[in-house]
């Protein structure tokens, strides 16, 4: 099952249970938003969750607390950044709220690298084994390189727009991604059995 045929009914439930407040914006309701938005950035933002997390299902979660929050606090979004990029900060912010739960530290110490696989609607069988080899390498990076590498090679997000996302400065950004540049060849070099 599809992120939009999945979640365009659960996210619009659980917009009308949870009485979310009116925006104000006489051109969009509610469920008009959030049919949008999903449609535009579901799949983008359950990429983005997936990547982050590496749990399928936790990223569901945290991409349908994205949408909730979005929807409910639409009338924030000044436009500063695009819709994209304020989706992706709270898509962000939620999978670090899941992740320092003790139930996700219990669970995810006990995960190991070699029984990652991503789930079979996101698999194409055509994948070479190179990119098989990169995804594995990128998995492996710390939360934070993974971060960025996510960030500008897969979501291809500017180092302005990734500065936007995490509120930090776009030199710290570039020095992040420099180091996470570094470790992820060190990581490929692990993968692929070749010395350093």
């Amino acid at each position: 099952m599809s992120l939009k045929e999945y979640d365009n009914k659960n996210i619009s439930q659980d917009i009308k249970d949870n009485n979310i407040e009116n925006n104000n914006n006489p051109n969009d309701d509610k469920e008009e938003l959030c049919e949008r938005l999903l449609n535009q950035y579901g799949d983008t933002m359950l990429r983005v969750c997936y990547q982050y997390l590496k749990d399928y299902h936790l990223a569901e979660d945290a991409v349908q607390e994205t949408f909730i929050k979005a929807v409910n606090n639409y009338n924030s979004f000044k436009g500063n950044s695009t819709e994209k990029t304020w989706l992706t900060r709270i898509a962000l912010n939620c999978c670090k709220n899941i992740m320092r739960t003790h139930w996700f530290k219990y669970v995810y110490s006990s995960m190991t690298e070699s029984n990652f696989t991503l789930p079979s609607n996101t698999h194409n069988n055509s994948c070479s084994q190179e990119h098989e080899n990169v995804l594995e390498a990128v998995m492996s990076l710390k939360r934070a390189d993974r971060e960025v590498i996510i960030l500008y090679y897969y979501m291809e997000f500017s180092l302005k727009e990734i500065a936007q996302i995490t509120g930090q400065a776009e030199n710290t950004i570039n020095q992040r991604l420099h180091r996470a540049r570094k470790r992820l060849k060190k990581g490929m070099n692990h993968v692929l059995g070749k010395e350093t």
